[in-house]
C-alpha cells in the first residue's frame, strides 16, 4: 500500500485513497463503491513531532456475494423459500445504516460428474437469466414432476421484461451488461424490476435438473477462480480487491467435489458403491469416499477424510493428490489466499462463509447439535450413506423432505468462522422460514462495512461554538481521466445530505460524538467514536462513479490532541 506523506505547515494530507494503478485498480478508495483502505502521513500524529509508518482506516461499502445454489431434484421447496425470504437479506444491505454497494453472483452446485452426462454443468459460471425463460426448457422438472412453482410463485418477468444495464468493472472500463445483480450508490443494474428483491426472485431459482452428485466446493472454487480469468466473460471482474466477500451455499446434500484423475470411481471401480452388482452408484458414494466417522452409529463425530480409489483401509488415508474427493484443505487454502489479499488492504477484513444446509434447527444459536447416525430406513441409507441431519416438517406429514448432514462443507465453513462469535455460520435448511438465517448472514456482512474515520485529531476552528466540532477540511478526487479536483460539500435538504445542483458528488463531515445536536445527520458512527476519532467523512453521489477514482482529504489538525481527542 502506498502512503502519502506530504505535510504543509498548517495542514496534513491524509489519504482516504491512493492513486490508481496501471490496470485501473487502486490501493485506496474506489469511489464507485466508497471502498478503501486508507493511509495517513505517519503512525504518530505529526503535530506531536512523530514520524514513521502509515495509519489505515477502513471505509468499505463494497460487498461481493456469491450464492452457490443446489439445483438437484430435491431442491424446489428450498429454492422457493430462498426467494420468499430474500427481502430479509437485501433489507440489511440496502438499509440507510449500511447502504452497501453490492454485487450478487449466482451459480449452481453442478460442476459436472461422469454420472450426469445429460446435464449441462455451470462449472461455477455465473447465471443471470429469468427462471421464467428456463421453465419452458424443463429446468424445473425432475422425474416427470413439474416444480415450476419455485419460479412462478415469485417471478412474473421474463428476460424480455428485464434489462441488465451496462456497467464497468475494475478490469474493464468499457460499459457492458454483467452476469450479476448490482447496486451502486443507490442504483441497480437491473432495469424492469421493482427492486433487487424482485430481480433475485427471477434470477435466483436455478431449477431441479442439475446433477445429483453435487459439487458445492468445486463450484464455489471455479466461480471465484473465473472471476480473475479474462477468458470467462460471465465471471471476469466480479470480485473487487477491497470488497467484502461473502460466500453463501444452499444445499440439502453432501459435497461430492471429486478429482478428475479418480473419476473411475463413478464409472467402473465400485469400491464405494453399495454393491458390486449395482449398475450405477447412489450419492452414498460421495459420503463414503470423503468422510470418516468415529465409533458406531450414532457416531461421536464425523470428519473429512482422504480415501483412495484403490485403498479403502479405514486406518490408512492417502496423499492429497490420490484422494477421490479433492481435499477440503485445498479449498480453504484457495479462499484464504483471497482473504490474505484483502487483508493487505484492510487488516481486519474477513472472507465470510455461510451455509444453509442439513443441520438441525437451532444449530446456529447452539441450541441444538448435529447428530451423525445411520438411517433406520435401509433405502435411505443406500441412497445417501448416512441418516438425515434434519427433516423439514410441513403441513403434509406424508411429505417430509430430508437434508444430509454436512461434513466437508461444514469444515470449509468452520475454517472461516469468527471464533468470538456467539452464533455459528451454519443454518438449518429444514425450516419453513429462512428470513432469520438470511438476516444473520447479511448482518455479518454489515459488520464488515467500516466508516471513514479521520485517523488524526482534527482542530476545532470555532471552539466557542456549542455542541460539535467545526473542522476545516477539503476533499479531492482524481482519476486517470481527470486531474485532482476539489469535491463540493453536501447540502442538507430535509435532514438528508444532498448533492448540490450541477455536481455529481459531494462530501459531508460527521462530528457529533454523543448526540449533542437535534439532528442525527451529523452523528458519528460508534466505530469512530469508540476509537477516539473526532471526525468522520461520507461521500454522496448522484450516480455511480467510474472505476479507479481516488479520494483524498486535507484537514487542519489539532495542536492539543490530549484536550481535543483524549481517547485517541
Amino acid at each position: 500500500m502506498s502512503i502519502l506523506r506530504t505535510i504543509t505547515p498548517a495542514f496534513l494530507i491524509a489519504a482516504l485513497g491512493c492513486g490508481p494503478d496501471k490496470d485501473g485498480s487502486t490501493d485506496g478508495v474506489n469511489a464507485n463503491s466508497g471502498s478503501s483502505s486508507t493511509s495517513g502521513t505517519s503512525g504518530d500524529d505529526p503535530t506531536d513531532g512523530g514520524g514513521g509508518g502509515g495509519v489505515a482506516i477502513a471505509f468499505n461499502k463494497e460487498v461481493d456475494v456469491l450464492f452457490v445454489i443446489d439445483n438437484s431434484g430435491s431442491m424446489a421447496e428450498e429454492q422457493a423459500l430462498l426467494s420468499q425470504n430474500f427481502a430479509s437479506f437485501i433489507g440489511v444491505l440496502e438499509s440507510a445504516e449500511v447502504a452497501a454497494n453490492y454485487r450478487i453472483g449466482i451459480t449452481t452446485t453442478d460442476a459436472g460428474n461422469p454420472r450426469c452426462p445429460n446435464t449441462t454443468p455451470e462449472n461455477g459460471t455465473l447465471v443471470l437469466s429469468s427462471c421464467l425463460d428456463r421453465v419452458a426448457s424443463n429446468e424445473f422438472k425432475y422425474n416427470n414432476a413439474d416444480f415450476g412453482f419455485t419460479c412462478t410463485d415469485y417471478c412474473a418477468k421474463t428476460d424480455g421484461d428485464l434489462k441488465v444495464r451496462a456497467t464497468t468493472t475494475q478490469y474493464d472500463a468499457t460499459p457492458a451488461p454483467r452476469k450479476w445483480i448490482e447496486r451502486s450508490d443507490g442504483q441497480s443494474n437491473i432495469e424492469g424490476a421493482d427492486s433487487n428483491v424482485e430481480a433475485f426472485q427471477c434470477y435466483g431459482p436455478q431449477g431441479v435438473a442439475g446433477c445429483g452428485f453435487e459439487s458445492h466446493l468445486e463450484s464455489m472454487y471455479k466461480a471465484l477462480a473465473k472471476a480473475s480469468d479474462v477468458g470467462s466473460p460471465a465471471n471476469y471482474g466480479f470480485l473487487r480487491e477491497a470488497a467484502v466477500l461473502s460466500i453463501v451455499i444452499l444445499t440439502d446434500e453432501a459435497d461430492c467435489s471429486y478429482q478428475q484423475a479418480q473419476k473411475d470411481v463413478f464409472i467402473g471401480n465400485k469400491v464405494f458403491w453399495n454393491s458390486p452388482d449395482d449398475v450405477q452408484p447412489t450419492s452414498a458414494l460421495c459420503w463414503r469416499a470423503g468422510v470418516e466417522c468415529t465409533g458406531d452409529s450414532p457416531y461421536s463425530e464425523c470428519h473429512a477424510a482422504n480415501w483412495g480409489i484403490d485403498n479403502f483401509d479405514p486406518k490408512v488415508g492417502v496423499a492429497d493428490a490420490d484422494a477421490v474427493l479433492k481435499p477440503v484443505s485445498e479449498y480453504v487454502g484457495f479462499v484464504k489466499t483471497i482473504e490474505a489479499g484483502k487483508q493487505n488492504i484492510d487488516a481486519s477484513q474477513r472472507v465470510l462463509v455461510s451455509m444453509i444446509a442439513g443441520v438441525p434447527v437451532g444449530y446456529d444459536t447452539r441450541a441444538t447439535e448435529l447428530t451423525y447416525a445411520d438411517s433406520p430406513d435401509p433405502d435411505h441409507q443406500a441412497l445417501f450413506g448416512i441418516g438425515p441431519g434434519c427433516v423439514l416438517a410441513g403441513d403434509d406429514p406424508s411429505f417430509a423432505p430430508t437434508a444430509m448432514p454436512p461434513v466437508r462443507e461444514r469444515e470449509f465453513a468452520e475454517a472461516f468462522a469468527d471464533p468470538n462469535a456467539a452464533k455459528r455460520n451454519l443454518y438449518s435448511i429444514c425450516q419453513q422460514d429462512y428470513s432469520g438465517a438470511l438476516q444473520s448472514i447479511a448482518d455479518e456482512i454489515a459488520d464488515q462495512i467500516k466508516p471513514a474515520c479521520m485517523p488524526y485529531c482534527v482542530r476545532d476552528t470555532d471552539p466557542d461554538s456549542p455542541d460539535t466540532l467545526e473542522p476545516d477540511c477539503q476533499v479531492y478526487q482524481e482519476s486517470f481521466a481527470d486531474p485532482r479536483t476539489a469535491v463540493s460539500e453536501c447540502s442538507e435538504v430535509n435532514g438528508v445530505w444532498t448533492v448540490p445542483a450541477g455536481q455529481t458528488v459531494c462530501f459531508a463531515m460527521k462530528t457529533d460524538t454523543a448526540g449533542a445536536t437535534p439532528s442525527a445527520i451529523d452523528d458519528m458512527s460508534k466505530t469512530c467514536v469508540d476509537n477516539g476519532y473526532n471526525l468522520e467523512f461520507i461521500l454522496v453521489r448522484s450516480g455511480p462513479a467510474p472505476e479507479g477514482v481516488a479520494i483524498s482529504a486535507t484537514c487542519e489538525l489539532s495542536q492539543n490532541k490530549k484536550l481535543d481527542c483524549p481517547k485517541l
